[in-house]
């Protein structure tokens, strides 16, 4: 159950984010589910391999390349996905740290189980 309801977060953030940013656009609710699915396989199957390929020089620019690797992989969900457009890998940075923004804020819901 809690899988299914971080796939609706992340939809609902792929949503909201593309209302807001002029670069990027999903055609309907649907697609943002899709897209949302398409991206947690993408990051859970691909973004393991980007990292350790690039691990030098992930390493040499202290970490900030895995912000590149995260649009990569927003511009690769672009590929798979019809109906989710990503203008440039600029738009892509920018939508992938505001999406992460937004499901740490939405997934923190989740988590706010407090037991006596």
């Amino acid at each position: 159950m809690n899988l299914i309801l971080r796939i609706l977060l992340s939809a609902i953030a792929v949503v909201i984010l593309a209302k807001i940013l002029p670069g990027v656009g999903v055609d309907s609710y649907t697609t943002a589910i899709i897209v949302a699915i398409v991206l947690s396989l993408l990051n859970f199957i691909v973004k393991p391999i980007l990292v350790i390929l690039t691990l030098p020089v992930t390493i040499l620019t202290l970490g900030l390349f895995l912000l590149i690797i995260n649009a990569i992989i927003i511009l690769l969900a672009d590929y798979f996905v019809d109906g989710f457009q990503v203008n440039n890998i600029w738009w892509a940075l920018l939508f992938s740290l505001l999406l992460s923004f937004l499901q740490s804020i939405f997934y923190s819901f989740l988590n706010d189980d407090k037991k006596i």
